[in-house]
This record gives C-alpha cells, structure tokens and sequence, in this order.
C-alpha cells in the first residue's frame, strides 16, 4: 500500500492468523503465507496445515508454530481457536477446492473472518450453502482472487468506471499455461493430481483453475455482469478426466460480447494472463507478465504507456502501490493487497468503524459467479456449445 496507508495500518497490532491447508510440498501456501507478512498486517500463529494429522503437525513443526496451536485437524483448531482469549482472528483456507466449503463453515459459525483460495467450492451447491453461512456470520468472507490487486488493473478499473473508454463493447481475455501439455498427473506430482481430480477440483480443469481467474478479472475492471455464454471444452491429454483447454463466447448485460481463452497445454506460455477491453471512445490492454504498465489508446489518437506510480496513473493504482516508479512490484504484491485489504476491513471491525468504500476485495458473491461460470461452461460444452444462462 502507500506509505501513508501503511503507517496508519502499522499502528494496529498484527492480526492472528490461521492456516488450513498449505504445508510441505504445496505451492500456494507459501504465497499466502508472504503475502499476508508483506505490509505487516498478520502473525500466523496457527495452523492445521495438511489433510493427514502426521502431515500436518510434521509441516507446522517445519514452520516454527507453537506445538500447542499445530493441529491435526481445521475442525480441531476452530473449535479450540475460538475458545482461547488469544485466538486467531482470521484464517487462510489454501486447500484443494472440495474442502473449501467444510473448512470455511467452521470458521465462519464461530465469527472467524476467512481468506479463502479459489474457486469459492468444486460446485455451485456448495458455493451457494457457503454464501448463506458467510452471510449469516459476523465474520468476513475474502476471496484471494488476487490479480484484482495489481496497481494497473485497479487503474483500468477506474477508467472504465470513469467512462474513458465510453460504453464497452468487446471484451478480450486469455491465460494460458503450457505446464499440464503432458499427463503429468501420472508421474505423481502434487499440483497435477488434485486439479486433474473431479472429486478434488470439481466439474471444471482449466476452466477452474484458471479461467475463473480470467473470467473474474474481466468482470473486476468492465463491472459487467456475464448473461450467457457458448463453451469448447477439451481433454487433450489421453486419459484426463477434467478440461484442459476452452474457447468460450461470452455475451454480457447490455450488450457487450466477449472471448475468453484458457488453456494449460500451450507451449511457451508460462502464466500468460491477458486482458484487452474496447469501448466506443477507446481501449486498454493489461498483461501480466509486464503488470505495472497499461497501454491505453483513445480513438483516433496515438497509444500512450501508463505506468504504475508513475505517468498516467490515477489514485486508484496509487492507493497500492509500495514503491517508487521505475520499480517493478509484481505477483506477491499484487497477492498482499488482497491482505491488507482484508486487514483494513478486519480493523474497521475491529474499531466499530464502517469498511472504507476504496477498500476492495473479492467476496463471496464473486466466488458465485465465478463456480456458476465453470458449472455453465461444462453445460454448454456438454451440448456442442450451445448458448447457456449464466
């Protein structure tokens, strides 16, 4: 965040934190747990860190937690978190997507606030029993959507609210990955086998794992809401149960089309996130792989370079940014400001006070949509591509 903003967070004490899932041998735990000490908003104190007791306490162990408050289980430690006076106040659910919805409910009913991974569930059931709870809890629901926290897509966000691109037609958004081009499920590793595993991912492959990422950024910087859309789905691979690669046509509330493009078997893509949006005054493209610039181009006139903290740049993408222009802030970043989002909503509560309107975060609502998509892109898929209600 701004140093300003930093300085009035840092004066609150550090918010204790808890862990489900994340330990030895997985990927995103490790993100999480950087990303939540970059502004210095959290303490992890806690955790049940795998889905075996051994595993858990071994990788808790490994991190240095306290053998009183490493457990073998998330049900163990939100029912005895939530009865200690020093208890954690927040929990990150960094598990594969079918535990999601258990994990988060036990938190949730004893008034624990939760930063979740996604997608919100493996299925839409789930997903809408989750939004009920967090509804019903006095807690926060936060979705670690986190490329919604990268300075420029917060800036694209604010042009398109602020009308310079006009009334939106054409929406443009891909991410590709090259890492599952071969069964790499079958050798064993970790990450493949569970988002190759309908029981753990749920419907979606590619679809889920990263076209809910693309999906939501689109709806993140346009503010459309998806109405319909038309999807190919494929396994390439021989043998994989889940998608692999889609195409899907996407038509929005008032007449906006679009394209969206996911695929984990395109060689020499490593994370090629992308998104270009057109209006009737102008448009913007945002990649990010090079994420602290966003080309914008007004019709008629030649393209211009916005850079983050620096030429262009509004406060929007000023708010969140840490350093001088010049220096490249990238994915943990952009992965903290979902954070210390969350910790300035969390002190707000904390305080009596209401959640600042510039704070924003993925919710619950956006972790809907996002499982609703998937669910509506094997449908259609399913049935030669038919156009399908969203």
């Amino acid at each position: 965040m701004t140093i300003e903003g930093k300085d009035e967070q840092a004066r609150q004490p550090r918010i204790r934190l808890g862990m489900v899932g994340g330990g030895s041998g997985a990927f995103i735990g490790a993100v999480h747990r950087m990303a939540a000490r970059l502004d210095d908003q959290f303490e992890l104190v806690a955790g049940a860190l795998s889905s075996t007791p051994e595993k858990a306490i071994a990788s808790g162990r490994d991190l240095g937690l306290d053998p009183s408050r490493n457990y073998g289980s998330y049900k163990e430690m939100a029912i005895r978190e939530a009865r200690l006076k020093d208890g954690i106040e927040a929990v990150s659910i960094v598990t594969p997507n079918h535990v999601h919805y258990d994990a988060a409910k036990e938190f949730l009913r004893r008034g624990i606030h939760v930063i979740c991974d996604k997608p919100l569930t493996s299925n839409l059931a789930d997903a809408r029993k989750l939004k009920k709870v967090a509804d019903e809890s006095k807690a926060l629901f936060i979705l670690t959507h986190n490329y919604t926290g990268y300075p420029m897509v917060r800036q694209a966000r604010e042009m398109v609210a602020n009308g310079d691109l006009g009334k939106i037609r054409v929406v443009q958004v891909e991410y590709p990955q090259d890492w599952l081009t071969e069964a790499v499920e079958q050798t064993g590793a970790k990450q493949a086998v569970w988002r190759t595993d309908p029981a753990q991912s749920g419907a979606g492959g590619s679809t889920g794992d990263i076209g809910t990422h693309a999906y939501n950024l689109a709806a993140f910087i346009t503010g459309l809401t998806l109405e319909s859309l038309a999807a190919d789905l494929d396994s390439f691979v021989e043998g994989r149960r889940l998608d692999d690669n889609a195409h899907v046509l996407l038509r929005f509330d008032g007449g906006a089309k679009g394209m969206l493009w996911c695929s984990q078997v395109a060689p020499g893509h490593e994370n090629g996130l992308k998104i270009r949006v057109y209006g009737t005054r102008g448009g913007i493209e945002w990649v990010q792989a090079d994420p602290n610039y966003l080309w914008f181009t007004p019709f008629g006139e030649p393209k211009r370079l916005l850079t983050r903290a620096g030429a262009g740049a509004g406060p929007a993408a000023a708010r969140v940014s840490r350093i001088p222009s010049g220096h490249p802030e990238g994915y943990l970043e952009a992965f903290a400001t979902i954070y210390t989002e969350a910790a300035h909503a969390i002190n707000a509560m904390k305080n009596g006070a209401a959640i600042g309107k510039d704070v924003i975060y993925p919710t619950v609502d956006d972790g809907i949509k996002g499982v609703a998509f998937v669910e509506a892109c094997v449908a259609s898929s399913k049935r030669n591509g038919i156009w399908t209600k969203v």
